[in-house]
């Protein structure tokens, strides 16, 4: 809501010029961006200009500032020379180029015709030049160039957001502001919510998934989402190492009934997983992967692949699942430990942690033992934005989302094919055959496709849920 990139995404996914006014190439690999004039950042004052894209990504490649996203800028050519532990803070991706101050160009290291698609992620948004002075005061009070600024921020509780007068574009808000409250207990949010105390929830509580339809009648939104959900083995725990490993996860994953937890507790918003992208995705929901029969339940062959296991390397445990209480996990966690120590005859722990962001930093920092809940959603809508930055090598070692540190140099091969092809139905086949390599290895463990569900107030109208599970709040009206 803060930010404006060169493109934005439709409620259907479809993407729309926002910033940019162009986004040209003749070989999908040599690009020309020329943006708006007239644009200014909230401050009504500071003009958005080609040098503040290009200074943006740059910072964000850099491996010195340490940006979770860095692996966006992957495909740019430089990219390897800055991923380096020994970049110089001041080096630039080579691929990058000022023409003037409202055009840039980029090289890509090959032809990717989704390009343009990916541009209206947060990774590519721009940066004023006053962000790189402090980069860490800026965070806490940016100066914005999307439809909203920010007025207000206490840390935990809520941030408040007013309309940007300066932004000229095509999301403008359509309501006096956004106030934006953190709760620790979802239960108490749907209370909110049906008190009409709160507008807009993407989120229901597990207590109400059976009833939140007929309670919320018309204002209740369960439609199908670009979201993910499985259970990461890290490749640095030992008890998933090696061939014991590789036995050993299959086991796990042929011990878990989905389809049992997705009826019992889900009540029609979850949907077992038959692949590793989200079925609203182009290529997604596959059920032709060479090797998916690993997603079935079966207690037979888990215990079988279990024992073999054992057989090699016996199991350190117990088996921990951790997850993060805020949120709506804790009954199908205990389900899934259920379903594991009654299949396989081991001790499966839940491990609950109370917010998201403590679970998170364990994660990154790589001091979480044992598996843990995780899950994706799109950043825009591709086949490739469920498997590079999960799964792909340039994302691991904390440059990106692939928090498990798999490395598989014929996955990654297999991505970039992909992103090569003509064509996107040669580019879906392409990462069908990447997605069968992650059946074979089962970096995690899919679980289930979750629904975009959620539901809004007797107080506001206009509301509208995006294909990325997002309300579109600048079209909500108050």
């Amino acid at each position: 809501m803060l930010w404006a990139g060169l493109v934005y995404y439709k409620a259907d996914g479809s993407t729309e010029n926002d910033v940019a006014e162009s986004i040209e190439s003749e070989d999908n690999q040599n690009w020309t961006i020329t943006i708006r004039e007239g644009l200014t950042y909230s401050d009504g004052s500071t003009p958005v200009t080609a040098q503040d894209f290009v200074d943006a990504w740059n910072y964000g490649a850099n491996a010195t500032n340490a940006q979770i996203g860095q692996y966006f800028f992957e495909p740019i050519e430089g990219y390897k020379e800055l991923s380096a532990k020994d970049v110089a803070e001041d080096a630039t991706l080579s691929g990058l180029e000022v023409v003037d101050e409202k055009t840039f160009t980029v090289r890509l290291v090959s032809a990717q015709s989704d390009f343009p698609t990916r541009l209206g992620y947060s990774a590519y948004m721009p940066l004023p030049p006053s962000a790189f002075e402090d980069m860490e005061a800026f965070g806490e009070s940016p100066l914005a160039n999307g439809p909203y600024k920010l007025e207000s921020w206490s840390h935990d509780q809520e941030l408040v957001l007013v309309p940007n007068e300066s932004y000229d574009g095509p999301r403008k808000a359509q309501n006096a502001g956004l106030t934006f409250t953190v709760y620790q207990d979802p239960e108490t949010m749907y209370n909110d919510l049906s008190s009409d105390n709160v507008d807009v929830v993407d989120q229901i509580p597990n207590s109400a998934l059976s009833t939140f339809e007929d309670e919320l009648g018309e204002r209740a939104v369960n439609t199908e989402g670009a979201v993910f959900q499985s259970i990461t083995l890290p490749g640095y725990d030992k008890n998933f190492e090696g061939e014991a490993g590789k036995l050993r996860r299959k086991a796990i994953s042929r011990a878990i009934d989905r389809q049992t937890i997705c009826d019992n507790l889900f009540f029609g918003t979850r949907t077992p997983a038959t692949d590793f992208v989200s079925p609203v995705i182009p290529g997604g929901g596959a059920t032709d992967i060479p090797g998916a029969e690993v997603l079935e339940f079966d207690e037979a062959e888990a215990k079988k692949l279990w024992e073999e296991a054992e057989s090699m390397s016996p199991f350190e445990g117990p088996l921990t699942l951790a997850y993060n209480a805020d949120g709506p996990h804790s009954d199908w966690v205990e389900a899934v430990c259920n379903s594991l120590s009654n299949t396989l005859g081991i001790e499966a722990k839940p491990t609950p942690f109370p917010a998201f962001g403590e679970m998170r930093e364990q994660i990154r920092k790589r001091d979480l033992d044992g598996t843990w809940r995780s899950g994706w959603q799109a950043d825009y809508p591709s086949a490739y934005n469920f498997l590079g930055p999960l799964y792909g090598s340039a994302a691991a070692d904390g440059k990106g989302s692939n928090d498990g540190d798999y490395k598989n140099p014929e996955f990654d091969q297999l991505l970039s094919d992909g992103l090569a092809a003509a064509s996107e139905e040669e580019a879906i086949e392409l990462w069908k055959q990447a997605e069968a390599i992650l059946m074979e290895d089962l970096p995690v463990v899919p679980l289930w496709y979750q629904n975009t569900f959620g539901g809004y107030s007797t107080l506001v109208s206009n509301v509208e849920y995006g294909w990325d599970t997002v309300p579109l709040y600048h079209q909500i009206t108050k």
